[in-house]
This record gives C-alpha cells, structure tokens and sequence, in this order.
C-alpha cells in the first residue's frame, strides 16, 4: 500500500488550521503521515500543531521563516512517502482527496502530477459559488506556461520520484536540497511545475472533482499584483535557458494571460484603476485569450467596464448576483 505524506506549510494560522489538520485527519486513505511545518510562527500556530503531533500520523518541524518554498521543501526534505501532498494550512482536502489521488497514480505510470479542481471558500470557510475547473488532460508545457492548470498549491499530489528529478542544492547551501525556488515569495508554485514540464518526461494530469477547498482571502489582492507579476517575469527569465526557443514563441501569449489572471484580482478586490492598467496592458500584450477563452475574456472586460463606469457597489451587486445563479461558476 503507497504511503503518502502530507505536507502542512504553517505561518500564522492558528485561526484556520485547526480545520484543515482535522480535514487531513479524516482522509479515506489510511496510510499517510502529516508533516506540519512550523515556518517561524508568532501566533498560536506552534502550539496547535504540537497539539495535533500527539497523534502518530503527524510530525511537526519548527524553523526560521523561510517562507512558503522553504517550508515545503523542509517537509519534502522530512518526508517519508512515495508520494507527497500539499496543503496549505488555511486550505481543505475533501476525505477521498488523497485515495482518488493514489489511484489515478498507481493506474497511470506516466503520470508524476495529479491535481483536482478547487471549490473556493472565503475567510470563514464558507464556499464563494466560484471554483477553478483546470484542464485535466493533454496537458503540455504550453498549458501549464499560460493557464498553470494546477491553480493553488493545495491541489496538487506528486510522486516523490518528480521532485528528486528537479532537485538541487544552491551554493549556499550546505545541507538541503531545494525543490521549490525559496528566492520566490509569490509564483513559486508555477515556477516549479513548469520547471517539472520542462526538463523531465513526467506527464501532468488531472482528475475529476473538486477535491480541494481553497480559500481566498478577502481584501488586499491587488495590492499584490505588482509583486506577483515582478515575480512571474523574474520566472520567465530563470527558466529561459531550459528552452529559449519555447519562450520566445510562447511568452507574449502566456504574459497576457498572466496580466488577465491579475486584473481579475483587481476586479475582485474593486480596485478599479489597476484593473483598468492591467485589463489595457494584456490586450495590449496578446489578443489570443480572447480567441482562446472568449467567454472568460470578455466576463473579464464587462466586469472591469461595470468597475469603472458604475462603481464597486454596483458590480458587487451583480457578482453576488452571478454566484448564487452559478453555484460552481469557474474563475
């Protein structure tokens, strides 16, 4: 029977991840260990996890903050499993989650990433009636580059034998290897599957359900849109030399997509004039999106005109509006 490690990156929690160890705990697949990482915590969160570490299945690792990246690549570092799962500590596994998971891999060689589609919840854990629906098959480098059909870092479980293909040690590292890239703070998710795509044979694919409840925090996201685009472009550049063919070809479409990604986080956070930059420089950058998702696209651009020409009260009322006639409406 495959064992599975979960691995829990924990920074200021306390408020959430009580729910989501609970959760995990109560996965259908019974062999499986949870590593919590305690990634400098202030607040309760150590506390908590040593709590839940009295049960077998969970180990708790306390350090510096290292930030996302690192905590997850401790926990790979300390993990025992074959395969290996993330969840974010504010974030929810459904109970058959890791069993769908282990089935799809063992059934599918090939396959290295499997990942589900994601309900999304917000603050008090209520679900939004939004979700991502990723593509699940055929899914190439080009996909991964433009649309990351993984969505959030919580969906994703992988077989240890990926993230030994990528792994490296920095020369100022003495005794760890990384997986993830702990220079990034924000795209460090992208930057690691498509590093995955592009220099290893594994296959990425999906499966049914939204098995995983990821929750968006309210407030605050485009106010993030410069630091992640800075940190998408500062991906684009480290990974050029892979293939610099495949960027040259595909980074102006894959830009753009990015650009429509953050403008819809400004819409959402009823930031009117970054929307409006953004939504200006994706057209500006690429027009396939449009061809490519029509629908989503020009969603996408109604929103931003509502924003702009009749205020946020006005578009929160018709998103509110949207939700409860699409219960499981995509993003």
């Amino acid at each position: 029977m495959t064992f599975a490690s979960i691995i829990v990156p924990a920074f200021n929690v306390s408020s959430t991840m009580r729910e989501t160890l609970d959760a995990l705990l109560a996965q259908t697949y019974a062999n499986f260990e949870i590593i919590i990482v305690d990634d400098g915590s202030t607040d309760e969160t150590a506390k908590i996890a040593a709590q839940y570490a009295l049960d077998a299945r969970v180990r708790l690792i306390r350090q510096a903050n290292r930030g996302l990246a690192g905590a997850r690549n401790s926990g790979i570092a300390a993990a025992r499993g074959e395969v290996i799962g993330f969840c974010d500590a504010d974030d929810l596994w459904m109970p058959e989650k890791l069993a769908r998971h282990i089935a799809h891999l063992e059934s599918n060689p090939q396959v290295g990433v499997s990942y589900s589609g994601s309900a999304l919840i917000n603050d008090a854990g209520d679900l939004t009636g939004q979700a991502q629906k990723p593509r699940l098959k055929n899914v190439d480098d080009i996909q991964i580059f433009k649309r990351n059909p993984i969505g959030n870092g919580s969906a994703v479980v992988l077989r240890r034998k990926v993230l030994d293909d990528i792994a490296y040690r920095p020369a100022h590292e003495k005794a760890r290897d990384w997986y993830f890239d702990e220079t990034f703070r924000q795209s460090e998710d992208i930057e690691c599957w498509l590093r995955i795509a592009l220099s290893t044979d594994w296959v990425f694919e999906g499966i049914l359900g939204l098995q995983t409840h990821y929750r968006v925090n309210a407030g605050g996201l485009s106010a993030a849109t410069d630091r992640q685009l800075a940190a998408w472009e500062r991906m684009v550049v480290k990974l050029t030399p892979l293939n610099p063919a495949f960027f040259a070809v595909h980074t102006p479409v894959a830009r753009a997509y990015q650009l429509r990604y953050l403008s819809r986080r400004a819409i959402s956070d009823l930031d009117a004039p970054r929307a409006l930059a953004l939504t200006r420089a994706w057209i500006a950058q690429s027009r396939m999106p449009l061809f490519e998702e029509p629908s989503k696209s020009v969603v996408t651009l109604v929103a931003n005109l509502v924003l702009t020409l009749l205020g946020p009260k006005v578009l929160g009322r018709v998103m509110a509006l949207a939700a409860r006639r699409r219960p499981e409406g995509a993003i």
